[in-house]
């Protein structure tokens, strides 16, 4: 795949799960494989699809609350919490890269922008340590500037400010700067920091159509950032 001629963006950030790798078949095991030893319903792929993107700690609350047939709030309220976390992340970690795999051309698109000198980042609400192996086992890490976390800051999306410090890092105009995710969050973030956003229509949008979250565009696979304007 040959590079953009002309960048049409200096900086492009990136959400991770329903934009780069598709991550809800192998979250799913490990959410059921933390909630089946309590005798608790399995929760259905399609149902922790929509779960994610606020974070694991919040996909985890809405899971258990609903296996166990309790509220979101009273979850929250658990000393069972912390504990159930850290099963989940035991059973997270050899889960990861089982069943999860890149979306296409992701892995091209990244290697033609990079050759054309557009810095790459990513802004996630995923945390650092899940975050970690997810771009092990895809090996994508080297392919990115920077990758913002969402226990990089004391905030996450749809905050803006893990976009204005990859803006302000790469001396980057918020106009010459992109967002490419899966979600209204997405939207809602980079239209706080003022930039651009696309979005790609197979992610995990809260189980709403792509195109009703208000984007810039809804493109078909990242590989339209090499053929963009």
């Amino acid at each position: 795949m040959a590079a953009p001629r002309t960048p049409a963006f200096d900086l492009v950030m990136f959400d991770l799960d329903g934009t780069l790798v598709e991550t809800a078949p192998e979250i799913t095991d490990a959410v059921n494989d933390t909630l089946l030893p309590y005798g608790w319903t399995a929760i259905p792929e399609e149902r922790v699809a929509r779960w994610i993107g606020h974070g694991t700690g919040e996909l985890l609350v809405q899971a258990i609350a609903q296996a166990s047939g309790t509220t979101p709030d009273e979850v929250r309220r658990s000393d069972r919490l912390a504990a159930l976390g850290t099963v989940y992340d035991r059973h997270y970690a050899r889960r990861c890269g089982s069943r999860s795999r890149l979306y296409p051309q992701v892995r091209e698109t990244l290697a033609a922008l990079r050759l054309a000198g557009t810095r790459l980042a990513i802004v996630t609400n995923k945390e650092t340590r899940y975050t970690d192996r997810v771009l092990a086992a895809h090996t994508l890490a080297p392919a990115f500037d920077r990758v913002l976390c969402g226990d990089t800051l004391a905030t996450r999306k749809p905050d803006p400010a893990g976009v204005q410090a990859c803006l302000r890092e790469f001396g980057v105009p918020a106009a010459r700067a992109l967002f490419v995710g899966d979600s209204s969050i997405d939207v809602a973030t980079a239209r706080a920091a003022g930039v651009t956003v696309w979005l790609l229509p197979y992610g995990y949008n809260m189980g709403l159509p792509a195109d009703t979250a208000g984007a810039d565009r809804v493109i078909t696979d990242v590989s339209a950032l090499l053929e963009y304007p």
